[in-house]
């Protein structure tokens, strides 16, 4: 085994190229992922290596891309379909969630839909109100759809594999923030498991729980709450549906202390879900309220200052744990 140093776009790069090289009915398609390379450089080099036939550039419109996608999965193919934010998803809802989601129940197990849609995910880049929400809890509210997000190399490298092996159809939430996040990757690459979250640091007096681009805001925030004798369990959801309830319940049964920190708005959001979980299986093992650390309910700004005091933040977390340890 080698380590070569990467980014996580690098990373998920190498996945693509992985997919594509193993599997000839793998193909990638979407706005700009040919010749421009993605507009976040994801597929950068990919036509070249692969062709048109299997690199696709589309025209500008999701519902249709999309829909194409999930015609090839039901015609045998395993599509990967990117789109380029989670804000122009939304045009492609219907396709998502009335006939990506529905079409393996509704032909009584018939017609599944093997189809990955990658998008890009989150705020922090000062690209305002239209491109930086986190919508993926309202993904993660609709049956038949598989929810996942990287936060980290490893993830970043190994999800797609299992996303493409999955019967149902996988939507992929990478962090726009997390693109440039370098490190050390083994090669080669594990498949990694999208049916467990993952403990990123173990402590026993508060559990921290987050997912995708708020991971390196905890694990920040857990250094600063050691730093005053307060040791954090950080659980890296990683699947945010289905979520893997057992490790959420079992590390609050032993820390009796919970924060959620999700970028989504408070209101209806991921970690409302997640804290209701909590109350319903671990009500009597909490010393405290269940703490949360959301983003504010204001559409995204422009400007970096407000931007920065919309989005959770360190010290936020640090409060908030704070808080909920007394």
């Amino acid at each position: 085994m080698t380590t070569t140093h990467t980014t996580y776009r690098e990373a998920i790069r190498e996945a693509l190229r992985e997919a594509l090289r193993d599997d000839e009915r793998v193909f990638l398609m979407g706005e700009d992922v040919g010749r421009y390379g993605g507009c976040f450089a994801v597929s950068l080099g990919l036509l070249e290596e692969f062709g048109p036939e299997r690199i696709r550039d589309t025209p500008l419109s999701e519902s249709a891309f999309v829909g194409a996608g999930i015609g090839a999965a039901l015609a045998g193919m395993r599509p990967i379909v990117e789109i380029m934010t989670v804000n122009f998803s939304l045009l492609a809802l219907d396709q998502i969630l009335n006939n990506a989601a529905t079409l393996l129940h509704m032909s009584g197990g018939q017609l599944g839909v093997p189809l990955v849609i990658r998008m890009t995910t989150g705020a922090g880049r000062q690209l305002a109100a239209q491109h930086s929400h986190s919508l993926e809890g309202w993904y993660a509210h609709i049956p038949g759809l598989r929810i996942i997000a990287p936060a980290t190399l490893p993830d970043a490298r190994g999800m797609l594999r299992p996303a493409l092996e999955c019967p149902d159809p996988v939507l992929m939430f990478e962090h726009g923030s997390l693109y440039n996040a370098a490190g050390e990757l083994d090669e080669p690459a594990e498949p990694v498991d999208i049916d467990t979250a993952a403990i990123r640091r173990s402590g026993d007096d508060v559990s921290l729980i987050t997912y995708g681009g708020t991971l390196p805001t905890t694990l920040t925030a857990a250094e600063q709450l050691a730093a005053n004798n307060i040791q954090a369990d950080v659980i890296d959801l990683r699947t945010l549906r289905p979520l893997d309830e057992t490790t959420i319940v079992d590390s609050v049964r032993r820390t009796n202390h919970a924060v959620v920190i999700d970028e989504g708005w408070r209101s209806g959001s991921l970690s409302a879900e997640i804290t209701a979980r909590i109350t319903e299986h671990a009500f009597y093992d909490l010393d405290a309220p269940v703490q949360r650390v959301c983003t504010a309910e204001v559409p995204m700004p422009y400007a970096k200052h407000l931007e920065d005091a919309a989005l959770p933040q360190a010290d936020d977390v640090v409060a908030a744990a704070q808080r909920a340890v007394g």
